[in-house]
């Protein structure tokens, strides 16, 4: 069933007029409210759960999580080990960050510069091709790349001849794989992509695009200081099915300064009508302490977090009447995209970039914060940009911090990924894996699970733990229990409130 717009068709979405042309719920749709009542109908105890449960929590792209990273790690051991260990069949993904951004965006808290100056991205990216040879010299040139992911920042910052000089670059270090398989990525700022760069990109073979709009409502982009015009972006996303991109996916975030539960269902709906693939619905997490440009959010125009629940259950609702599947967490995916796919064969995958349908596989990473999980070793390059840059100046690594995986790490990785992706858990499929008994192993986690248990967030059977619909928004603090290092740190600093 597609919805219909209600909201006025503007170059953004004013909340404003919307309320003058009737009542303050006239962007929902009657099939909408039907669904609403039956999700607060099912969930009667979900306010409750929400306000027992939502402490700050990790998001899980990795196990152990960024906040055990150590300084002392041993890069050069790390990288020698790595070009002595690998397999040449092994499958490799590929992360390039692009930290620069034109304006802010007040809400952000990714690794970002701002500048209008573009010959600061050029030498970035003199430095990251300096990069890229270096450590694709530690890996097998046959290991196939069907994964490679532009993220930021802002990757469409740079000019067209630079991402053709980036993507021929990665080509003659590695075995870039060209198929029905390939999934080469880029994040868009639709302010920051002309359709011919859009062009350009899909000649370089990049198959999906992820648009970041956030929300279409004119105050609260006006309060994030990110106002993008609507024809914008719809230009784009009909530009792209004529290109022929294998996916299209939109960025949303709910919980910005000046939403409401009716401002941002009129956002979903014209959403639905654009019909993407994928959509992210993000929680935004004010840490106003962390992140600078967030104290220029005012709290007093934050929605509360009963609002923030409601905003999130109808949003659900509402895509699940566009015909949206909820894959987990944040992601939505139509039935016949590659994430439903995945998660019905039991196959979905999780990784810094979120939700996957490609099987877990060494993740080499590059440019200033980027990530790397290879072998038994997870590391980070330095995260500012002077540090990054002068580190390869000096031609040395840019590897700043990381960790070695021991065996419990990798067993609760295994648990915790299993619960997030597909919410349930085969014990006797872990025991099989890993040579142990489940419920003896981890027995202080099955007693707090059956305190979940009562509160209705999962079931537990002999060989089965089994996640709940409103286990499913708090999937986050079910896997917190099989986190052995949860407790010995200040999670209240490190984290963002899970709903």
């Amino acid at each position: 069933m597609k919805l219909r717009s209600r909201c006025p068709n503007s170059k953004t979405i004013d909340s404003s007029q919307a309320h003058k042309n009737g009542p303050r719920d006239n962007c929902i749709s009657p099939s909408v409210k039907t669904i609403i009542l039956k999700l607060w109908r099912l969930n009667v105890r979900l306010d409750k759960l929400i306000k027992k449960y939502n402490s700050p929590g990790p998001r899980y792209t990795s196990y152990p999580t960024a906040m055990q990273f150590s300084e002392s790690f041993n890069r050069d051991s790390c990288l020698q080990d790595i070009t002595q260990q690998q397999n040449p069949d092994e499958p490799l993904s590929l992360y390039l960050h692009i930290p620069f951004c034109a304006k802010i965006c007040y809400y952000c808290g990714c690794n970002k510069v701002i500048t209008q100056n573009r010959e600061r991205s050029s030498r970035y990216l003199a430095q990251l091709h300096r990069e890229i040879d270096n450590h694709s010299s530690h890996i097998d040139h046959r290991r196939p790349v069907q994964q490679v992911h532009l993220g930021g920042g802002t990757p469409t910052f740079i000019s067209t001849q630079e991402l053709e000089e980036l993507m021929a670059h990665l080509r003659r270090n590695f075995n870039l794989t060209e198929g029905h398989d390939s999934d080469f990525s880029i994040e868009i700022d639709p302010r920051e992509c002309s359709l011919d760069k859009l062009r350009a990109l899909r000649a370089l073979g990049f198959t999906r695009i992820s648009l970041g709009i956030q929300d279409l409502n004119s105050e609260v982009q006006a309060a994030v200081n990110r106002v993008q015009n609507i024809e914008i972006i719809e230009d784009l996303i009909r530009e792209a099915r004529t290109l022929a991109f294998k996916s299209i996916n939109i960025d949303l975030i709910y919980g910005l300064p000046l939403q409401t539960a009716e401002n941002f269902s009129c956002t979903v709906d014209k959403i639905i009508e654009l019909s993407p693939d994928r959509l992210s619905v993000f929680n935004y997490a004010h840490l106003p302490a962390r992140f600078r440009a967030q104290r220029l959010i005012h709290d007093k125009d934050l929605p509360s977090s009963e609002e923030k629940l409601k905003i999130f259950s109808q949003c659900t609702a509402q895509l699940k009447l566009g015909g949206y599947r909820h894959i987990g967490m944040d992601h939505f995916a139509k039935p016949d995209d590659e994430l439903s796919k995945a998660q019905d064969d039991g196959k979905l995958h999780r990784n810094f970039q979120g939700y996957s349908s490609h099987k877990s596989c060494d993740l080499l990473s590059f440019g200033a914060s980027s990530i790397s999980q290879i072998g038994h070793y997870i590391f980070q390059n330095h995260t500012g940009l002077k540090d990054y840059q002068q580190a390869i100046a000096a031609h040395q690594s840019p590897i700043h911090r990381g960790l070695t995986i021991d065996n419990d790490d990798r067993l609760r990785a295994a648990v915790i990924m299993q619960l997030i992706c597909q919410f349930t858990l085969d014990k006797h499929q872990i025991e099989s894996r890993f040579d142990i008994q489940f419920d003896h192993y981890f027995a202080a986690e099955m007693k707090a699970l059956v305190e979940l248990e009562k509160d209705g967030l999962l079931s537990l059977s002999p060989n089965n733990i089994e996640v709940s619909s409103s286990g499913r928004i708090l999937i986050r603090t079910i896997c917190m229990q099989f986190d052995a290092y949860i407790s010995h740190q200040n999670k209240h600093q490190a984290f963002s409130r899970i709903v």
